[in-house]
């Protein structure tokens, strides 16, 4: 309805009329705008808009607006999954794809290249619940584990993986997080049980670690997750705080051991091959001078056979041979000369010191 402004009356808006004082405007007629809008689009629509074709050219383009709205995008690290009446029928990849709209399709995009982080024998606490620095708390139920050689372990470690199957993942399991978080408890039980305390919590972690991801991606894969486990991160492997002190006292302990066993080892490889060497050294000496007695032997065996054999042949030279070879090596030393007076001799000058003169001779050769 329209207000009334004759007789100089005032609107709703306190304004006066055509007669009115000011002669202030006259607000819009709404029910006269909504009116011209409805002619408008009656007009618009061929036969009225009560007409066969004005109703079909309506349905026409709900139609169309309902199936422009099953195009869709998946982002880059996404895989989109369509549903056709809630059952999976392929997987999609990034970029702008069409399918059936709602009800009849629908389209899940999980992130399929996040990766994701599952902790256990733990929980982190955020800085917004603690009022300072990020921490942990630790669940002892999931985090004490039995040992190959029958000791307790304190563990703490974290699961990273991702989605490998969008499909699998959202319909294979009903709860993925919390089925990886007792899977891989259950794999690190398994592998920690047939491990030494020892190895586990110093030399063998990384075996550890290897082992485990190996168990918990088969475990994974039988259930048909979806998931591919991209590491295993042991954060804590040690005995548990009541007896850790104690164990920190055997490893010095075993540490010390192992410091003197690489000690002496040293000693030994330092004096082994030294005395092992000396030895040898005395064993080829004595093999030399054993050689050289035996030659020397050796030929004097075979000068004394062979002036044997002249011996016999002719006995009155070899014998007069032998003398003089023999009184040679007797005077040859000797300070006595003597001059034979043979054939004519005149015999020794008697001043001439002939023993002297040798004895120069023999200085000088030296």
């Amino acid at each position: 309805m329209a207000w009334n402004t004759e007789g100089g009356g005032r609107g709703p808006w306190g304004g006066g009329g055509s007669g009115g004082d000011g002669g202030a405007p006259m607000p819009p007629d709404i029910e006269e705008m909504l009116r011209r809008s409805q002619d408008n689009f009656k007009r618009f629509l061929p036969g009225g808009a009560g007409g066969p074709r004005g109703i079909f050219l309506i349905v026409l383009a709900v139609i169309a607006l309902w199936a422009s709205s099953g195009f869709y995008r998946v982002q880059p690290g996404e895989q989109g999954v369509e549903l056709l009446f809630g059952k999976f029928v392929k997987h999609t990849t990034p970029g702008l794809n069409y399918w059936f709209p709602g009800p009849i399709g629908e389209v899940l995009k999980p992130n399929v290249e996040r990766t994701n982080t599952v902790t256990v024998g733990f929980r982190e606490i955020s800085q917004t619940r603690r009022g300072r620095g990020t921490g942990g708390r630790d669940l002892p139920q999931e985090s004490l584990m039995l040992t190959g050689d029958q000791n307790i372990i304190d563990i703490d470690f974290v699961v990273q993986w991702r989605i490998k199957n969008a499909a699998d993942f959202l319909f294979n399991i009903r709860d993925p997080e919390g089925t990886i978080k007792i899977a891989a408890e259950s794999a690190m039980r398994e592998i920690i049980g047939q491990t030494a305390l020892e190895d586990a919590t110093t030399g063998k972690r990384q075996q550890v670690q290897q082992q485990s991801r190996v168990l918990l991606q088969k475990i994974l894969d039988d259930y048909g997750a979806g998931v591919s486990i991209a590491e295993i991160q042991l954060q804590k492997a040690d005995p548990p705080s009541e007896v850790i002190d104690a164990f920190h006292d055997v490893q010095r302990a075993r540490q010390d051991q192992e410091r003197s066993i690489n000690e002496a080892t040293a000693y030994k490889n330092d004096i082994v091959p030294k005395a092992k060497g000396k030895a040898q050294t005395l064993i080829q000496a004595a093999m030399a001078y054993k050689e050289k007695v035996t030659k020397e032997a050796d030929g004097e065996a075979k000068r004394f056979l062979s002036v044997y054999e002249t011996y016999k042949i002719a006995k009155d030279v070899t014998t007069r041979r032998l003398f003089l070879e023999r009184m040679q090596q007797v005077l040859k030393d000797a300070e006595k000369v003597i001059v034979d007076k043979g054939k004519g001799g005149s015999g020794v000058v008697p001043y001439l010191p002939l023993p002297e003169l040798q004895k120069r001779q023999v200085g000088d050769k030296k």
